[in-house]
C-alpha cells in the first residue's frame, strides 16, 4: 500500500487509511518513508539485556529465546511491564534431553513421570514453550507430548537423534529447527535431493515450520575460510564477553584442529551449506512454512546482527525479497498462538514497525539501518538507536553474566 496513515492507539493498529484527522494526537510524518512489519528472530540464545537494544537497532522487534533459564523469566516481566526497552520477548524452558545426553547446558530426564513434571512446572514459572533437544528418547518425548497437550504449551524441537526424523512431526511441536539436522540425521549426511524431497512432504502435509538457522553453520566456514581474524571482527565485538571467552574461542579452536587435521575440510562444509540453500529452495517452492532464526548469542553469531545475513542467505537461495521478508514477520506468527498479533501491518495487530528510508522489497540491506522502530506503538529514534548499539559494544558484564548462569545451574531446573 501507498500514501497510507495509521492510527495506532494504546500499542494496537487501530486502523488504516487514505487520511485520518484525530484531534490532540501526535503525528509521525512518515513522508517518503518506507514502513515494514518489524522482524522477528525465532532462534536466539539472550545472555543480556544489551543484546535487546542490539535486536532493536537492527529492526527485530520480536525474538523467540530458545535456551531459557530464571534470568529470562525475569527479563520477560521487565519487558511486559515496561520497566525496560526490548523486543517482544517469548522464552522457552531450558533444554530437555535425555539422561545419556551430558552437558550443564541441558536438563536430563530419565523417566516418563519426571518429564511431565518438568513440562507442569515450566508452565507455571512462566516460560511460553518448551524446548526438546537432540538426545531425548522416544518415550520421554511421547510424556513430553502427552503433557504439553494438557499444560497447553508448544514445543519448539531440536531433532532428536534418538527418533527417526519422520517420526518428529506431532501437532503439538510448533517448529522444527536446523537445516543441518536433516542432512545429519535423516540423509545421514548424504546431499541426496531424492530422500529430501520426503521429508519437505513431511512439512507441507503437517504444515510444520522449520526454522533453518543457515547463518550458525555458515559461521563454521568463516571460521575455516578467515582463520584467527573471524574472532576480531566487527560483529564479534557485540557478542556477550563470557561467551566469546568460552565459546567463540572454543568453536574456533575445535575447527582450526580440524581443518589442520582435515585439508577437506573446508570444502565439505560448503558444500553442505551450498545444499542447505537447496533445501530452502525447495521447501519455498513446496509451501513450507520458513520462520527466520540465527541461533545468535553462541558461537561468533552475533545478535541482532545475524538476521541480516541470515536473510540474505535465503535470497542467495532464490528467494525473492518479499518471499524473504515473509520468513521474518507473517510466517512468524503462523508458528505460535503468542505470535498471532505482530506480523503484519493490519487492524488489531501489536504496532510494531521498522521505518526506513528505502524499499526493502527493493534493497533488503535498508533493514540494516532503520531510521525508527517502533514497539507496541512506542518510537525508538535513530540517536537511541545507535546509543544501544554503543552500549553493547565490547561491554564489561562477564562476571554478572557468569553469575546468572551458575543461578541457571544452582536453581531447580
Amino acid at each position: 500500500m501507498a500514501h497510507k496513515t495509521v492510527w495506532v492507539k494504546n500499542g494496537i493498529i487501530e486502523k488504516i487509511a487514505d487520511s485520518i484527522v484525530l484531534e490532540g494526537t501526535e503525528i509521525i510524518d512518515g513522508e517518503n518513508k518506507f514502513l515494514s512489519p518489524g522482524l522477528i528472530d525465532m532462534h536466539i540464545h539472550l545472555w543480556d539485556k544489551q543484546e535487546l537494544g542490539l535486536y532493536l537497532a537492527n529492526g527485530v522487534t520480536t525474538i523467540r529465546n530458545l535456551w531459557g533459564y530464571p534470568m529470562h523469566l525475569r527479563i520477560k516481566k521487565d519487558i511486559n511491564d515496561e520497566n525496560i526497552i526490548g523486543p517482544l520477548f517469548f522464552t522457552s524452558s531450558p533444554k530437555l534431553t535425555g539422561k545419556n545426553d551430558l552437558g550443564d547446558d541441558k536438563v536430563q530426564i530419565s523417566t516418563p513421570e519426571e518429564a511431565k513434571r518438568l513440562v507442569i512446572a515450566y508452565k507455571k514459572r512462566g516460560f511460553n514453550f518448551i524446548k526438546t533437544y537432540a538426545g531425548l528418547p522416544e518415550n520421554i518425548e511421547n510424556a513430553i507430548i502427552e503433557q504439553s497437550i494438557v499444560s497447553n504449551i508448544s514445543i519448539a524441537a531440536h531433532p532428536s537423534r534418538e527418533i527417526p526424523y519422520l517420526n518428529q512431526f506431532h501437532p503439538q511441536i510448533a517448529s522444527i529447527e536446523h537445516a543441518e539436522e536433516i542432512v545429519q540425521q535423516p540423509l545421514e549426511y548424504k546431499l541426496d535431493s531424492l530422500k529430501l524431497e520426503t521429508i519437505i512432504q513431511k512439512f507441507v502435509s503437517t504444515k510444520k515450520s522449520f526454522c533453518p538457522t543457515l547463518t550458525s553453520y555458515y559461521k563454521i566456514f568463516e571460521m575455516l575460510e578467515q582463520g584467527e581474524n573471524v574472532l576480531k571482527s566487527e560483529p564479534v565485538h557485540y557478542i556477550n564477553p563470557l561467551i566469546q571467552m568460552v565459546d567463540s574461542k572454543a568453536q574456533y579452536n575445535r575447527w582450526a584442529n580440524e581443518k589442520e587435521n582435515n585439508s577437506a575440510i573446508k570444502a565439505s562444509i560448503y558444500k553442505q551449506h551450498q545444499f542447505h540453500l537447496y533445501i530452502i529452495k525447495r521447501m519455498n517452492e513446496a509451501g513450507v512454512n520458513i520462520i527466520c532464526g540465527t541461533d545468535s548469542g553462541i558461537g561468533i553469531t552475533a545478535p541482532g546482527y545475524a538476521i541480516h545475513q541470515e536473510l540474505e542467505l535465503y535470497k542467495e537461495a532464490g528467494l525473492s525479497n518479499y518471499e524473504v521478508l515473509k520468513t521474518a514477520t507473517i510466517n512468524p506468527s503462523k508458528t505460535h498462538k503468542e505470535l498471532a498479533q505482530i506480523g503484519t501491518i493490519e487492524n488489531g495487530k501489536w504496532a510494531n514497525f521498522i521505518v526506513t528510508s528505502k524499499n526493502p522489497l527493493e534493497d533488503l540491506s535498508v533493514l540494516n539501518n532503520p531510521e525508527w522502530v517502533m514497539i507496541k506503538g512506542r518510537k525508538i529514534n535513530k540517536k537511541i538507536l545507535n546509543q544501544f548499539t554503543e552500549n553493547a559494544r565490547d561491554r564489561n558484564n562477564l562476571v554478572v553474566t557468569a553469575f546468572r548462569y551458575a543461578e541457571y545451574l544452582l536453581v531447580e531446573k
